[in-house]
């Protein structure tokens, strides 16, 4: 059974961990960096991206997020996670983490009281995801190796980057345990080829 950690500094982290769980895996919430180095794959959750930003450096998690990356573990962000995921950012001269090839613009389908859900078709995974969408960002640019997942109005809200796997809304805030299957499975690859 793979394990995947849950970055804990803010956000929905309990019912991801319930996702990870529900989908055949093992899930820890992470609080320190040396933990980093017990888990096969991480998710980065939604929240607000200025202050997990903040904590990462406040706990000193950054280099080891860029260790863990450097080692080809898997990371998923969630809405604030694919923020700090993306390389290029609409706005700032800087990235976050900066691993993912794509360029994401913050709260793109507007602010909380414009909160959504809609039914989406994510490639590989499902042909209708109810999707929540909270203050989103959506993917601008993506790479030419970066596969686009889902649109919503003509928006990529959905994406994956080799081992990096991305999208604008809450997949825990369903009990559509689907996406989570699709990056457990990542994960479970990804593990097999370092042990093959």
């Amino acid at each position: 059974m793979v394990k995947i950690g849950v970055l804990g500094l803010q956000g929905a982290v309990r019912e991801h961990i319930w996702a990870i769980e529900a989908s055949g895996a093992e899930g820890t919430v992470i609080k320190r960096p040396e933990e980093l180095s017990e888990v096969d794959g991480l998710i980065i959750p939604g929240g607000e991206s200025t202050t997990i930003r903040r904590l990462i450096d406040k706990y000193g998690f950054m280099e080891e997020l860029k260790k863990f990356a450097a080692d080809g573990k898997p990371m998923f962000g969630t809405c604030a996670g694919l923020i700090l995921l993306a390389n290029d950012l609409v706005g700032y001269d800087a990235p976050h983490i900066g691993v993912m090839d794509v360029k994401v613009e913050r709260n793109s389908f507007g602010r909380q009281r414009e909160s959504f859900e809609a039914d989406i078709n994510i490639a590989d995974v499902a042909d209708n995801f109810s999707a929540v969408f909270i203050r989103a960002p959506h993917i601008v640019e993506a790479g030419e190796n970066v596969e686009v997942l889902a649109k919503h109005n003509d928006r990529i809200v959905a994406a994956r980057d080799g081992q990096f796997l991305g999208c604008s809304f809450h997949p825990e805030l369903t009990d559509d345990y689907r996406l989570m299957n699709y990056f457990v499975k990542m994960v479970e690859e990804t593990k097999s080829k370092n042990f093959a």
